[in-house]
């Protein structure tokens, strides 16, 4: 039986950990939820980003290579919650063009991410979970975390600009875009089927390899 690694990504608070939750409930699949309290560094950065974006970045980084091996070792069909590719992609290089990262840092670090995942099998999908600020805002506001309520809206929109180029350019592996600002899958069981038929509808497009070939 073939086994499928699929990824969901989208900016802060859009409702990956939700969706990843549900969609391995509903196929009996494997999920690797993103461990962000689990970041030491956390709530120093949103305090002061330039000091601290380069520790958590890393942090990040270390993490998420640790979570692909374990996936890709998992033997069966899995879910992940963000991307390693999202880590540098998105958010290290939002702060190194925000300035909050120093030239140095970002060089340093973006090699390292460079050659780490030139050694990484890419996911079969990445589902990319599209949504305005306005709604991310909302969403923020209703999950409570006190260290998000501070993000700025120009913080958010900048990120939603970097994902659109990223997910624009992005040829590892197909990219599935679905359209969140109207959607609710916790209240609406017909709402997640429909993203779940549109998965496995590209997921059934083409032939994928054995997870971990």
């Amino acid at each position: 039986m073939k086994t499928y690694f699929i990824t969901i990504a989208g900016n802060i608070g859009v409702g990956k950990s939700t969706l990843t939750t549900l969609l391995a409930q509903k196929l009996g699949w494997t999920p690797y939820l993103e461990g962000v309290a689990e970041n030491p560094y956390l709530s120093d950065f949103y305090d002061d980003m330039a000091r601290w974006s380069f520790h958590s970045q890393v942090f990040f980084l270390s993490q998420r290579l640790q979570q692909h091996k374990q996936l890709l070792a998992n033997g069966r069909s899995v879910i992940q919650d963000r991307s390693v590719y999202e880590d540098a992609e998105i958010f290290a290089r939002n702060l190194f063009l925000q300035e909050n990262m120093s030239q140095r840092d970002w060089y340093t670090y973006v090699t390292l991410y460079r050659t780490l995942t030139e050694l990484l099998p890419p996911p079969h999908l990445v589902v990319y979970l599209r949504a305005s600020v306005e709604t991310i805002r909302r969403r923020i506001s209703r999950r409570g975390r006190t260290y998000e309520q501070t993000i700025a809206d120009g913080y958010l929109r900048q990120l939603n600009v970097l994902y659109e180029e990223w997910t624009s350019n992005f040829k590892l592996c197909p990219v599935l875009t679905i359209e969140t600002d109207n959607l609710d899958y916790v209240q609406y069981d017909e709402h997640l089927g429909l993203i779940t038929e549109r998965i496995q509808q590209r997921l059934h497009g083409r032939d994928f390899l054995t997870l971990g070939e």
